[in-house]
């Protein structure tokens, strides 16, 4: 019998029908079961008369599987694999831990360090390649990106692909998916994963020329099916229903339908979002995993993020919040500082923060939408942010008050370790009030020298500490 590590992809293709319209013609799916445990699962037409079928395995055990189908070639074929455990370093797909933090399925902590990568994928071989090197020398473990290309200042170009095949009359034919452009999106998607990387995938967005952002309610659904039953079973899948839901014409029962699908039809049941430009969906419905927000380019306050925490109960990923890079628009032209300083915020507020970066450049290769290669300074010291809340706080943090320097934001992991972080403020001296018979010893960090100083002593009860009274100053108590 086949054996197949935990959390990778199994596959099983099959010759099929080709007349007609494969794709609407012919119904394909299975179910796999371990012990009393039942998974349903759809599959797709791969173009060529080949179906396949995708599944994630992820627990260990002899998994069984029998196919459905109208047709009845695809229909009643039967096999079975032996799940042995995962390969290391591999933890499956993250999940929601607890109420607002994130882990990986075998329980291994996950912190999100992310970064914006638009249209990367529609960029061509060389450009899409020196992304991943790019990527693979990067702080980040999740990248937004778009399924359909884009259409926007700085990124106006013609893919080499489109998610659908072309009529006669050169005009897309709407019941047809193109399996190519699939085919090289998810090839995107595992070359990501192999590096540890999260795709954060935008399901639909308004920055369109093709018709991408106004297909008729009856393709959108035919869309998700086909995308869920391709992609569902790579582990480092997160779906993300929309870059900036709020400036499409969908209406809110669509969106509803949209995610209700995708929760029914997802047999992993990867993370679900929906980002915003100016007004926030409903994140505490029930479809729905985990916030993700966008700041306002006018203000570089992320003080909602506490109340979006006490609100929903959910994670909240501020995703978008400005970029840090010098073009005309606003929302682009932030300081290195300034990214920096919104990551440990919202670290320090409890919740976490993503990376973009926008300078021009003379071929208009900018890594917010093109990808290619980094030119910014935050990237270094978002290294050093992750290094730090990994080796002290891997499973995420949780708002306190009044534990050190009141009235700034500070978070702690229970009565173990305590953070606070003054931003651009600069205190020379700040009060500390420990819980009754812990002791700590403390440590100033510098988020932009990237440095960590050992305050001398041990720290009990309350007082006073003194700081070096300069901005972008954390400081962090350890339990001893």
């Amino acid at each position: 019998m086949n054996t197949l590590p935990c959390y990778d992809l199994f596959e099983l293709s099959l010759s099929g029908p080709q007349d007609g319209n494969p794709f609407l013609d012919v119904q394909f799916s299975a179910q796999f079961q371990l012990g009393s445990r039942t998974v349903p699962c759809e599959g797709f037409y791969d173009g060529g008369g080949i179906f396949r079928l995708r599944f994630m395995p992820d627990r260990p055990g002899e998994w069984t599987y029998t196919t459905r189908s109208n047709s009845p070639v695809l229909d009643k074929q039967s096999g079975a694999f032996t799940c042995v455990p995962a390969r290391a370093g591999v933890h499956g797909p993250v999940r929601v831990s607890g109420r607002t933090h994130f882990a990986y399925d075998d329980g291994a902590p996950y912190f999100q360090v992310g970064t914006t990568c638009y249209a990367w994928n529609h960029q061509g071989e060389k450009l899409e390649s020196q992304t991943l090197a790019t990527l693979a020398g990067s702080p980040f473990n999740k990248l937004r990106m778009c399924v359909f290309p884009k259409h926007y200042t700085f990124n106006h170009n013609e893919p080499e692909l489109h998610a659908f095949e072309r009529g006669s009359d050169g005009a897309f034919d709407f019941t047809r998916f193109n399996p190519a452009f699939f085919q090289h999106l998810e090839q995107r998607i595992a070359q990501l994963g192999d590096l540890g990387i999260e795709a954060d995938l935008i399901l639909f967005h308004p920055y369109d020329r093709w018709g991408y952002a106004t297909l008729p309610f009856e393709v959108d659904q035919r869309y998700l099916h086909y995308l869920v039953a391709r992609l569902a079973a790579y582990r480092n899948i997160w779906w993300s229903f929309a870059n900036e839901w709020d400036l499409m014409t969908k209406s809110m029962a669509d969106w509803d339908s949209y995610l209700k699908l995708v929760q029914q039809l997802d047999p992993v049941q990867h993370l679900r979002s929906v980002h915003n430009c100016r007004v926030l969906y409903d994140h505490g419905k029930p479809w729905v995993t985990h916030v993700s927000y966008q700041t306002i380019a006018t203000s570089p306050d992320i003080a909602p993020v506490g109340e979006l925490l006490r609100q929903y109960g959910k994670p909240v990923v501020v995703d978008e919040t400005c970029y840090e890079g010098n073009i005309p628009n606003r929302w682009g032209n932030i300081t290195p500082q300034e990214m920096v300083r919104r990551f440990w915020d919202a670290t320090a507020l409890g919740g976490t923060c993503g990376h973009g970066e926008t300078y021009l450049h003379p071929e208009d290769i900018l890594w917010w939408s093109k990808g290619g290669v980094l030119h910014g300074q935050s990237p270094a010291r978002l290294a050093f942010y992750r290094q730090l809340m990994e080796n002290h706080a891997p499973g995420g943090l949780d708002p306190v008050k009044d534990v050190l320097g009141r009235n700034f934001h500070a978070v702690g992991r229970g009565s173990d370790y305590y953070l606070v972080y003054f931003g651009l403020h600069q205190p020379a001296r700040i009060a500390y009030n420990f819980p009754e018979g812990h002791r700590y010893r403390l440590e100033v960090v510098d988020t932009w020298q990237m440095s960590v100083t050992p305050l001398p002593g041990v720290y009990a009860d309350s007082g006073e500490i003194d700081l070096p009274g300069k901005p972008y100053l954390a400081l962090q108590a350890i339990h001893l």
